[in-house]
């Protein structure tokens, strides 16, 4: 895989990339079947990625007909690899077996290990027989919807498809690693006045804010609308508030710390709700929620932008999900695409069915979504929330990072490209929006 990583970045044309052998193995992270059972007992605060990824060598795997190699310059870190790291909340094997069974193709991906990552940019260095979009040469991110045209759902919402999974961490050979092997459609071009790693930082998380805000599958936002974030720095949040922004909404950030209120403030977003100033205490015990804190929300929101939410943009779940459906707009919705805090939900159903709000189910993008989520970041128009990059023989702490919530934005990964900056073909399109506004992440959210 070296040669291809010098030959990308000596700028070899396609022709000259096709004429590179694949190699027989690539260097992966990785996480282990016979290890699953490694943190049995701890808590989940005591799961330490570090032990569990492994960075070594892995064997290429036969390429499909509608399937391209991706030389892999840099990646990203998101939930799900720290999921799959500590085997929480089960391990991805099941997924690999399940997917091993439908077809000789996918027979493939059921292994005794599991290369992850769900976030990738890199180059294309070769197309099975029915690709037609795309060549050796092209310079891509990947887009993490794994799902086949068979489906007839998958040709209205591919989100519904029944065998719909996220690639990287429900199929094998993820993006985590110097190679990877993706389905022609789930590539997009690469934005070219971003580097590597920026480019790889944004396609799950902008695309997933995308769909829960933008999407006529998701909360339909509309010029004016008031859109609480919860997590307005992290990963989706950073997203959701440039979504807002961009789309003529009125976005009101909660953050956990001064210096976030600082990072969103440079982001354009002028509401912003401290919660560790209000200590707000949605739970007066594990098994109680307090209306009385739910209120103050409320009237800290109005008196911030004058009104209630039209939209909430939930995903912290058990800790917020009580809160959201109480402060939302009567009529207004509430969307929800994760649940970072506790999957199982309490919230009081008066004030949902009472003033008739709704609470909007959403996970990740179809192609479309995502293209078009894409499309905004290449234009300028969003950013990336790249704050910090490591090596991806340090991926277990670029990981851990991510576990212990030390981060802000994303948590990139170089792959094959060896310092960080590579990649950028559009430098005046990049001075045109402003290295300020492009690098707002790294420069305030460490």
């Amino acid at each position: 895989m070296e040669r291809f990583g010098e030959a990308v970045l000596a700028g070899a044309s396609g022709k000259e990339l096709a004429s590179i052998p694949i190699p027989e193995s690539y260097r992966a992270a990785f996480v282990r079947r016979d290890e699953t059972e490694m943190f049995i007992g701890l808590p989940s605060t005591e799961k330490d990625p570090r032990r569990s990824l492994h960075v070594e060598e892995v064997a290429t795997p036969e390429l499909a007909p509608d399937e391209c190699y991706v030389a892999v310059m840099a990646s990203a870190i998101n939930f799900n690899t720290v999921w799959s790291s500590i085997f929480e909340p089960l391990a991805t094997f099941g997924f690999l077996e399940r997917l091993g069974r439908e077809d000789s193709w996918g027979r493939r991906h059921d292994l005794p290990y599991h290369v992850v990552g769900s976030d990738a940019a890199g180059v294309v260095v070769g197309a099975g027989s029915a690709v037609r979009n795309w060549h050796p040469g092209d310079k891509v991110v990947v887009h993490c919807n794994y799902v086949d045209s068979e489906d007839p759902q998958s040709h209205d919402d591919a989100m519904l498809a029944s065998n719909q999974r996220i690639w990287g961490y429900e199929t094998n050979f993820g993006g985590l690693a110097d190679l990877t092997v993706v389905r022609a459609n789930q590539l997009m071009r690469k934005p070219a006045h971003l580097s590597w790693e920026e480019a790889a930082a944004n396609t799950l998380c902008s695309s997933t804010s995308y769909r829960m805000l933008v999407s006529r599958n998701g909360a339909r936002m509309r010029q004016g609308d008031v859109v609480l974030v919860w997590g307005a720095t992290g990963g989706l949040g950073g997203y959701a508030v440039q979504h807002v922004l961009n789309g003529g909404g009125i976005p009101v950030g909660v953050v956990s710390s001064p210096s976030k209120v600082k990072l969103l403030e440079a982001l354009g977003c002028e509401a912003v709700i401290d919660r560790s100033a209000a200590a707000y205490r949605f739970w007066s015990d594990e098994h109680t929620q307090d209306e009385a804190e739910w209120r103050r929300l409320g009237r800290d929101i109005r008196s911030l932008v004058g009104d209630d939410p039209d939209i909430v943009f939930e995903h912290p779940g058990r800790q917020t999900m009580g809160a959201s459906v109480f402060v939302a707009k009567r009529g207004g919705t509430i969307v929800t695409c994760a649940a970072s805090s506790g999957y199982m939900i309490e919230y009081d159903n008066r004030h949902l069915w009472t003033k008739l709000k709704t609470i909007k189910s959403s996970h990740f993008a179809n192609y479309k979504e995502a293209w078009e989520a894409n499309k905004l970041i290449a234009r300028g128009r969003v950013q990336p929330t790249l704050s910090v990059v490591y090596p991806l023989s340090e991926v277990g702490e670029a990981a851990m990072q991510v576990h212990s919530n030390q981060h802000e934005g994303k948590v990139g990964v170089r792959c094959l490209a060896p310092e960080n900056g590579l990649g950028i073909d559009d430098p005046s399109l990049r001075e045109e929006i402003g290295e300020d506004k492009i690098t707002v992440f790294r420069r305030m959210g460490r």
